[in-house]
């Protein structure tokens, strides 16, 4: 069994807008659940509490505890599970045994990832996702290095989940770091598919970007538009 199978640092019954989904079954909730620890190492990381520590402090759950408060819930407007707060994708085995659960009692998966994984274990588990909400953090190799990993793979995640499931695209604005990249993740992103939606969310001062400035609210709504030339679904989010 994988370390960390079952540790759950996190859960809470989320508006389906705050993983974010804003084209997903709007208006619905769902069960929203984390573990522990992440594959980048962002300096920006806005969750780092949970996605940069190593050893979880949380409760054990079993898949179908999981479950079972999921269909607890649904009178309360829940509509699936959603693996997020850290890097799920680093958990698979245990995403891919609730994921199987979940879809048995006719519920959705949703999945909030960096997209930084293989294509082997992503195809594997796609069958029984619903939902992805993908974060690109960036488009150039430089600044993925920085991070821990390459624009490459995720872009690959990206274009193989969108033929699978509905996908939505994140990108953090982070000033003097990635705003100049947003123009061409917008093109980039047209050329997969226009329709999927991309949110541009503001950095704030976390971890170990604290002594940085947020991004200005002027900024992002500058990008939307000039996304908007390309995507037809553009957010601006964290305003």
């Amino acid at each position: 069994m994988a370390a960390g199978y079952g540790q759950v640092s996190s859960i809470a019954l989320d508006p389906i807008e705050k993983k974010p989904l804003y084209m997903f079954h709007p208006g619905t909730r769902v069960l929203s659940i984390g573990g522990f620890g992440c594959n980048l190492t962002c300096p920006f990381c806005q969750n780092f509490e949970i996605s940069q520590y190593k050893d979880g402090r949380g409760k054990s759950l079993t898949p179908e505890e999981i479950v079972d408060l999921a269909v607890q819930t649904i009178s309360d407007g829940n509509i699936g599970v959603a693996y997020t707060y850290n890097e799920p994708l680093i958990g698979y085995e245990f995403l891919r045994d609730c994921a199987a659960l979940v879809r048995g009692e006719g519920l959705c998966n949703v999945v909030v990832t960096n997209g930084f994984v293989n294509k082997e274990p992503l195809e594997n588990v796609l069958p029984l996702i619903d939902a992805m909400n993908i974060d690109l953090k960036g488009f150039t190799d430089g600044f993925y290095r920085g991070i821990g990993g390459n624009p490459e793979t995720v872009k690959e995640t990206i274009t193989l989940s969108s033929k699978r499931c509905h996908v939505e695209v994140t990108t953090l604005v982070i000033p003097d770091e990635n705003e100049d990249d947003v123009i061409d993740i917008a093109k980039w992103l047209a050329s997969v598919d226009p329709e999927i939606p991309l949110h541009l969310t503001r950095f704030f001062p976390r971890y170990r970007y604290g002594d940085k400035s947020p991004t200005p609210g002027e900024t992002i709504i500058k990008l939307c538009d000039e996304a908007r030339k390309y995507l037809k679904h553009v957010f601006a989010g964290n305003m």
